[in-house]
């Protein structure tokens, strides 16, 4: 495990203070856990785009066509 020297504003630290301390965990575990989200996202956005360039429109087109035409359930409609 590596160090990291970080410099927040204060408004931020506070907050990272009192959220972690709601969620019960230390300050480095909710950044570490922040940090990671954040990266988690990127990666899957990245991916997620390589994978549409790679799509084929007929193809959508033919796997929408199976769906069947149903009403909406109660509510679903809103």
């Amino acid at each position: 495990m590596s160090a990291l020297s970080l410099r927040l504003p204060e408004s931020i630290h506070r907050h990272i203070k009192e959220v972690a301390r709601q969620e019960g965990v230390s300050i480095n575990q909710f950044i570490s856990s922040a940090v990671s989200e954040k990266i988690s996202a990127l990666l899957t956005e990245d991916y997620l785009k390589i994978r549409a360039k790679r799509a084929k429109k007929d193809a959508l087109r033919k796997i929408l066509a199976k769906v069947p035409s149903r009403k909406p359930l109660l509510n679903d409609e809103l």
